[in-house]
C-alpha cells in the first residue's frame, strides 16, 4: 500500500512540476507549485520524516508561496486569461519526451540499490548519533551555512526588487 501511495504522490509531484513550467498564467503556476510541494511533503510522511514534512508545508507551501502570490499580485501579472496548456503536437511531444527521460532515469536508479542502501545506512547512523533534527541541522549550520545565508539574502533582494518595480507603476 505504501508503494502505491508513493507512486501516486510522485505522479502528483511530477504533474505539479510540469504545471509550473507549462502554465501560462502565473497564478495557475503558483497553484501547481503548491500541489508539487504538498506531494513532496506527503512523500516525506511516507518515508517517516515527519519533521521534514512539517517544514515543507509550513515554510515552502505556506510562507514562500504566500510571498510569491503577493509579488504576483503587486506586479499585476495574473491578467492574461488564456488557457494554461496548449493542446497540440508540441505538448504531446514534450510530455512524451519527459516521460521517456523519467523512465530512463528510473531505470538507472533502479539498478543502484547498493548505493541507496549505503546512503541509507549513513543517514541512519547520523540520526542515531544526533537525532532527527540534529542530523539535518548539523550540516546545515556547519558545512552549508554560507549557501543557506546567501539563499536568505537572495530571497530578501528579490522581494525588495519586486516592491521597487511595483512601486514605480503605482
Amino acid at each position: 500500500m505504501i508503494d502505491i501511495l508513493f507512486y501516486v504522490f510522485a505522479a502528483l509531484a511530477l504533474g505539479g512540476a510540469m504545471g509550473v513550467v507549462a502554465g501560462r498564467n502565473p497564478v495557475a503556476s503558483l497553484l501547481s507549485m503548491v500541489v508539487c510541494l504538498a506531494s513532496v511533503a506527503c512523500i516525506y510522511v511516507l518515508l517517516e520524516a515527519h519533521f521534514l514534512a512539517a517544514v515543507q508545508i509550513i515554510v515552502y507551501a505556506g510562507a514562500i508561496m504566500v510571498l510569491f502570490l503577493f509579488v504576483i499580485m503587486l506586479l499585476n501579472l495574473g491578467h492574461d486569461y488564456q488557457p494554461d496548456l496548449k493542446a497540440g503536437l508540441w505538448s504531446l511531444l514534450a510530455f512524451g519526451l519527459s516521460g521517456a527521460m523519467f523512465g530512463f532515469l528510473g531505470r538507472q536508479f533502479w539498478g543502484s540499490s547498493a548505493m541507496i542502501a549505503t546512503a541509507g545506512a549513513a543517514v541512519d547512523a547520523q540520526v542515531e548519533q544526533y537525532g532527527a533534527i540534529g542530523a539535518i541541522a548539523r550540516p546545515l549550520y556547519t558545512t552549508y551555512v554560507v549557501p543557506f545565508e546567501i539563499t536568505g539574502i537572495l530571497l530578501l533582494v528579490a522581494i525588495v526588487g519586486a516592491l521597487v518595480l511595483a512601486k514605480r507603476n503605482v
